[in-house]
């Protein structure tokens, strides 16, 4: 088995797993209890918690565990219109957000939010001066992801930052789910950034949000009044222990792993040239190697998915979210790609337990089935 999907989901490591089993074990005890099961589960937890912090380069107290990615940008969305509704109603993010930012927002708007979508370029990055123009007085949030989910584009949240740095009534939101752990994430001016556990070799069911100390903003999670009363419920500590684990394997290794990541990007960059030379690659020339995202001429994205799991390969097509839906890739639409190229999209994301070897013999694969069904996409 290859397995090709890592912009999915990861496979957990080792460690990871392990980590969570001593956890469910040792640490059973409610982490809000006062006795020593209790104490044992909390201090699991504050430990786990200062892991990810040190990952992300913030304090761990300006850390929120969550269910995962999508709850945390809810939280983070939900929380800042809540707090800022009375100073503004106006949203700033682009059209080739995640569904779980474009969602939120729409739901928003349902309750007299105002929402602008800046478009990208062709390139599928939407420039920062788009995102300044967009802003107005009124604008009290701008969402913006750091690395595109479907196509590798980085986007400027960087540049956008230190200019939002100097506007501190405007709520700055980084979705961080696909760059977080391998690449650094851009602090200056962001006010909350989103992560996720099972995007870096980690359990499913765990993410965090980083809310900047000071800053104003409300939960929507009500009960018990746990982290710090800004999330509700009793804390998943299996699942967060085996977070920090994954935290600290790319904290140990992150240099490393880019390497990795980059020789996998260009090596199979240079065998879909060989191989499969008339494929249309939708990724743009500046975005991070570990995500690619092609098209074949006159081939369906669904059928080369199949024909590939067949010969072992496992890739997708668009987001898993959106993957069993019939409305396709936004964020290919927002490009401005023609249908076709759309529908016969895509994607290979790598991890860094991927080789060299895997990629090369993904491509081979994926020139055998085009041969092969090629006969057939004709009639």
């Amino acid at each position: 088995m290859i397995y090709l999907d890592n912009s999915a989901t990861t496979p957990p490591l080792p460690e990871v797993v392990e980590t969570m089993a001593s956890a469910a074990r040792e640490w059973f005890g409610n982490p809000s209890s006062l006795h020593r099961l209790g104490m044992e589960a909390e201090n699991a937890l504050n430990a786990a918690r200062a892991e990810v912090a040190r990952l992300l380069g913030v304090k761990p107290k300006e850390i929120v565990f969550t269910s995962g990615g999508t709850e945390a940008i809810n939280s983070a969305l939900v929380g800042t219109a809540l707090a800022h509704r009375h100073r503004g109603r106006h949203i700033v993010t682009t059209a080739v957000e995640h569904a779980a930012v474009l969602e939120t927002c729409r739901f928003l708007a349902t309750l007299g939010f105002e929402v602008t979508e800046v478009p990208p370029g062709p390139d599928g990055v939407a420039a920062v001066e788009a995102v300044q123009a967009a802003v107005r007085e009124d604008t009290i949030l701008v969402s913006m992801m750091h690395v595109n989910n479907e196509t590798g584009a980085v986007q400027p949240v960087e540049a956008l930052g230190r200019w939002l740095a100097n506007r501190p009534k405007v709520i700055f939101h980084v979705d961080a789910v696909q760059s977080f752990g391998k690449m650094a994430v851009p602090l200056q001016g962001a006010d909350l950034i989103s992560v996720s556990g099972h995007k870096i070799h980690g359990p499913k069911g765990v993410g965090a949000l980083y809310i900047r100390e000071g800053l104003k903003w409300t939960p929507f999670v009500h009960g018990g009044g746990q982290e710090g009363g800004r999330r509700s419920g009793t804390q998943a500590v299996p699942a967060i222990v085996g977070f920090a684990a994954a935290c600290r394997w790319w904290r140990d290794r992150r240099a490393e792993a880019w390497d990795r990541l980059n020789r996998l990007g260009r090596a199979f960059a240079q065998r879909l040239r060989e191989k499969v030379p008339d494929c249309r690659v939708n990724s743009p020339a500046g975005g991070v190697p570990y995500i690619v995202n092609l098209s074949i001429p006159g081939f369906k994205g669904e059928v080369l998915v199949h024909a590939l799991e067949g010969r072992g390969v496992y890739v997708s097509t668009a987001s898993a979210c959106s993957s069993r839906s019939a409305k396709g890739s936004h964020v290919l639409r927002a490009m401005g790609v023609p249908r076709e190229v759309e529908e016969g999209a895509l994607r290979f994301s790598f991890s860094p337990l991927n080789d060299v070897s895997e990629v090369e013999e993904a491509v081979d694969a994926l020139a055998r089935a085009v041969e092969e069904l090629r006969p057939v996409m004709r009639r």
